[in-house]
Parts: structure tokens; sequence; C-alpha cells
């Protein structure tokens, strides 16, 4: 555990030593600011007006926080991650390879175990703190609403489980290539693929099409998103991940055996 610890703070140290953190933490900013900003303004708008559709309809609309302001804020963020993966993972092994240091790393007393849980779980760190940046918006909701906690706190272990199987897979390419870009491009491509997948479902019902909507990312990120902690999307991550970090094992191994 320690020396994955030890390659957990390397990580972050070089994410916080280069542009690559300020870059993806400022321009998610922005972008969930604006989004916070666009969403929180209809709920506004059709809070003032929902007297007046009371009054034509003779019953009250039902204002739900979690449903109409949060609910779409988090499957936004999910819809981010598409382009936020790519250059938190595009340098985890590329970059190594590119400045010849792969060699020591893989001539170090550390296991190739110990190596991947080191960059994975530091990539994710990175993914959660830009998830912390959301909590000082929410707060404003708890401030001058009345959310519940519980679907929120769902919602968020699904962004997180869905980031893991994301930066797992984005973790396998950057150990094919030295270089970034081509790793960023590829891990892009890659995650887009998983997010398509259910299209054919939507005009298609034959059992190869249930089977590509089951592969995607989307269709078990809907779940947590509704505050739905159901184990079959977990188990999809979960097993997401894991595929992702044992095509990697087995992509440094090739690594040792050619070196």
């Amino acid at each position: 555990m320690r020396n994955i610890w030890t390659i957990i703070r390397k990580e972050l140290s070089s994410y916080f030593h280069s542009p690559i953190a300020y870059i993806v933490l400022a321009v998610f900013s922005v972008i969930f600011g604006y989004f916070f900003f666009s969403i929180l303004s209809m709920f506004v708008r059709q809070s003032m007006m929902a007297p007046q559709m009371a009054e034509l309809t003779g019953q009250a609309p039902h204002l739900n926080v979690n449903e109409m302001v949060i609910r779409p804020l988090l499957l936004n963020v999910s819809v981010v991650a598409l382009f936020l993966v790519p250059m938190i993972t595009m340098r985890l092994f590329a970059e190594e390879k590119k400045t010849g240091t792969i060699e020591l790393l893989m001539t170090s007393p550390l296991t190739d175990l110990e190596i991947i849980l080191g960059k994975f779980f530091a990539a994710l760190l990175l993914y959660a703190s830009m998830l912390g940046i959301t909590f000082f918006y929410m707060l404003l909701l708890f401030r001058y609403g009345n959310p519940d906690w519980k679907p929120m706190a769902i919602g968020y272990l699904g962004l997180l489980l869905q980031a893991g199987g994301l930066l797992a897979v984005g973790t396998f390419i950057s150990t094919l290539t030295r270089n970034q870009i081509v790793a960023g491009a590829a891990t892009f491509g890659v995650c887009l693929l998983l997010w398509v997948l259910e299209w054919p479902a939507g005009f298609e019902t034959a059992t190869w099409a249930k089977v590509l909507a089951y592969l995607s990312v989307v269709t078990h990120v809907d779940s947590f998103s509704k505050g739905v902690l159901d184990s079959k999307d977990a188990v999809y991550y979960v097993s997401l991940i894991f595929l992702g970090l044992f095509l990697t094992s087995r992509s440094l191994e090739s690594l040792r055996w050619r070196s």
C-alpha cells in the first residue's frame, strides 16, 4: 500500500506541475458554472410561473429540485467526462515511454499492479477533485432550497464509477503509444464509442441492439442520476474498471518481455 501511495503522490505532483490539472479544473469549472446557471435559471422561472399555472389548471405543478436541477446537472457532468478523461489519462504511460523513464519504472522494486493502481487512483483523485468543485454550487441549493441529499450522493457515486471505467480504459490505451496526443485521441474515440452504443436500441429491438445498449456507459449512469442504486449498473462499471486495468497489466507485461 505504501508503494501505491508513493506512485499516487508522484502522479498528482506531475499533474499539478504541468498545465494539465489546471486546464482540466478550469475548463470544468467554467462549463459546470454555465450549466448550473442555465438550469437553475430555468427552474426559478418555472417556480415563478407556478402560481399562474395553478390558477389556470387548478393544480399546482410539482417542482422537485432533485429532478429538475440536480439530475440534469449530473447527466451533463457525465457528458463532460468524455472530453476530460482523455486529457487526464493520455500522459500516464505515454509520457513515461517518451521520456525514457518507463525503463526505470519497470526495473524499480515495484510490481506492475502497484504501478497500475497508483497511476489509476491518481487519475481518479484528480477527477474526484474536479467533482469537488461542484459541491460549492450544491451548497447553494441546500442554502436556498431543500433537496434530498441521498439521491445526490448516489448520483455522485455513479459519476465516480463511470469515470473509473473510462479512466481504466484510458490507462490501457496510454500504454500502447509514446505519443500523448495519439493516446488522448484514441481514448476519446473509445469513450465516445462506449457512449453511443445504445443508439441502435432506439430503433431496433433485436438481441444485438440490446447487448450494445447494455455495453453503453449511458445506460447505466441514468439510474444513478435518478438516485437509484442498481447492482447491475455497479457491476457493469466495476467490470469495466477491472477489464481496463487487466488489459493494462497485460500490456505492461508484454513491454517487460520486449525490453
